[in-house]
């Protein structure tokens, strides 16, 4: 395991993501008081060139309660790397995860998507997604720990 705020360097992304992770997503609002949150399960599987990530949980969003699921392709470039594709796809972003830390960058229409990774230990990982746009002021973050 890994000290508090270091990460764990991955050269085998699909070593480390093959698997099922329980997920805990945060919504937050600039001032760090939480809107909503997502509980659920995801799932990577190993498509030869490329990883599958599929994702179903539970939104809950001020009175909304109700499932959502994602898909997304991390097409493999590398060791430790990938360029990750929406499930319609479009690119999203690139990761690079020999280093255990990744920032990235997602523009979307008026808004702006700044990401960072970090592998924390061998059964756990983190995504933040910062969101800053003309409607839009949040952050994302998700808590990825493996199961079985």
């Amino acid at each position: 395991m890994t000290a508090v705020g270091q990460a764990l360097p991955v050269a085998d992304l699909p070593a480390y993501l093959l698997g099922r992770w329980r997920l805990e997503r945060e919504i937050l609002d600039v001032t760090g008081s939480r809107l909503g949150s997502v509980t659920g399960i995801a799932e990577v599987l190993d498509h030869d060139d490329r990883l599958g990530y599929t994702e179903q949980g539970e939104l809950v969003l001020a009175t909304y309660r109700g499932p959502v699921s994602r898909r997304l392709d991390y097409r493999l470039t590398g060791p430790g790397r990938a360029e990750v594709h929406f499930d319609h796809g479009g690119f999203f972003h690139e990761v690079d995860l020999r280093d255990g830390r990744w920032s990235t960058r997602h523009p979307c229409r008026d808004d702006d998507y700044q990401g960072c990774y970090h592998v924390v230990d061998e059964d756990r990982w983190r995504q933040r997604w910062t969101v800053t746009g003309p409607r839009k002021d949040h952050a994302i973050v998700t808590e990825f720990r493996r199961l079985g």
